[in-house]
């Protein structure tokens, strides 16, 4: 074990690696991989490190931050080449001065594009398109743990598939190359169901033409859903509001509200009372102003402080067959209410959840089989969160949901084994071919791989 202690975005999972180390090139990450004797193994890359699985610990070895490789290489017509340490956001910025934007505008900003080419992803799919960001990555490349250097594209479209969901596992990504589409009006609305009304539409909702992303609200059995589509007819000025409040109320007030309340209210029953009417408030923003007709598509992006402060939260991920959908999401809410009655613990936010389609992209897509929508717990990580996660874990798993593997803390190689099958053997032999002598292989991995 290292001297140094760094941890997550969040601040909940401490890496204690020999050397961390600042690259400010390519050659300087090829550098690292060619010297063990100054960079022991294992040798793991990280961005902003919002991760909540321990995918990028680097216990005993080298950490390498890439921050610092941010530059944009060139602009096309059709693609964006970036150093991988650029982060989404700023990407994002660049590409609406030229009246271009991503195709996936994914909420978490700071998410770098080296995490973004070879890890997993979540957004609500747009009508016929993908819901995975590194489905619209179209090459990257990638200092290999001999320091050799290796391009992926979609010329050679297994092997893009296995790099797409390596996490790190096969070579450092240096360079990343997205697909990218002119700037086109976004209209999103809010509306919000019962549960039971909810899943009683729900093959209506999911055929409605428009992406489905919601917030869930299982002790007041209340769904609100985001409903977003293209609207090619809008005319006029952008609206720019409707996405920041929704994204304040999001990603600053409700979390830093939610663990005051939790911290400071001595009285359970008061406290969620109080959480609930805050929801309830919630709800009626994203009703009555988070709806537009007009909105750039990229205002949904967050900037995350790169230090977490108050209003710091995490999550987890599991993501069910759509075609059970209704009927886990029932199970979800009965889930919740009697592990709260049985151990005396919610969540102090609320789940989320998003609709994905299909997606043969990434070796390890957790929609490879057909479309998915998740459910994801969200909370400041009040007192019984971990164990919380553990009976979530295996209510997703006996259910057939798929984990990502940077996103699910708590897996286990029996989740994974049984969520992947043939996928996972495949992915394990790709890894042992890139990297036959683990130089990137840190114990996370190792475990859930069984080496």
């Amino acid at each position: 074990m290292g001297e140094t202690t760094v941890t997550n975005w969040f601040g909940d999972l401490a890496s204690h690696p020999a050397v961390v180390v600042e690259a400010a090139s390519a050659d300087d990450v090829i550098a690292i991989l060619r010297d063990p004797a100054k960079y022991p193994s294992p040798v793991r890359a990280i961005g902003s490190f919002h991760s909540t699985a321990a995918c990028g610990a680097a216990d005993g070895g080298t950490l390498v931050r890439m921050s610092k490789m941010n530059r944009i290489l060139s602009l096309g017509k059709d693609t964006v080449t970036v150093e991988a340490g650029a982060i989404y956001i700023d990407i994002a910025k660049e590409l609406e001065k030229s009246g271009m934007q991503f195709y996936i505008n994914t909420e978490i900003g700071n998410l770098s594009a080296g995490s973004a080419a070879c890890c997993g992803t979540k957004d609500a799919s747009m009508p016929g398109e993908y819901g995975q960001v590194g489905s619209y990555i179209t090459g990257m490349k990638m200092a290999m743990a001999d320091g050799s250097v290796r391009e992926f594209s979609d010329a050679r479209a297994e092997e893009m598939r296995e790099a797409r969901s390596s996490y790190g596992t096969f070579g450092i990504v240096t360079e990343v190359t997205f697909k990218i589409r002119p700037m086109q009006p976004l209209a999103v609305r809010h509306e919000t169901y019962s549960i039971p009304d909810f899943v009683a539409k729900l093959p209506e909702l999911l055929g409605s033409g428009e992406s489905i992303m919601y917030y869930l609200f299982p002790f007041e059995n209340l769904v609100t859903v985001e409903f977003r589509h293209y609207n090619l007819e809008a005319t006029g000025e952008p609206d720019r509001v409707a996405w920041p409040l929704r994204n304040y109320m999001w990603g600053t007030a409700g979390p830093a509200f939610c663990a005051r309340v939790t911290e400071d209210v001595p009285s359970r029953e008061l406290g969620y009372k109080i959480i609930d009417g805050f929801c309830a408030l919630w709800r009626f923003k994203l009703e009555n102003l988070v709806r537009s007709d007009f909105t750039v598509a990229g205002d949904q992006i967050i900037r995350y402080p790169t230090v977490a402060g108050a209003s710091k939260y995490t999550f987890s991920f599991w993501a069910f067959p759509e075609e059970s959908f209704g009927a886990s999401l029932t199970a979800l809410c009965d889930f919740a209410r009697d592990y709260d009655a049985r151990h005396g613990y919610r969540v102090n936010m609320l789940f989320v959840g998003y609709r994905v389609l299909k997606d043969q992209q990434s070796l390890l897509s957790y929609t490879w089989n057909g479309n998915a929508i998740t459910i994801d717990p969200v909370s400041t990580a009040n007192p019984g969160w971990e164990q919380f996660l553990d009976a979530y874990n295996q209510f997703s798993s006996d259910r057939g949901a798929i984990p990502l593997l940077n996103q699910t803390p708590g897996l286990t190689r029996a989740h994974v084994e049984k969520a992947f099958g043939d996928r996972w053997r495949a992915f394990a032999a790709a890894r042992r071919d890139f990297d036959p002598g683990n130089r990137l292989l840190n114990p996370y991995f190792r475990d859930l791989l069984g080496e």
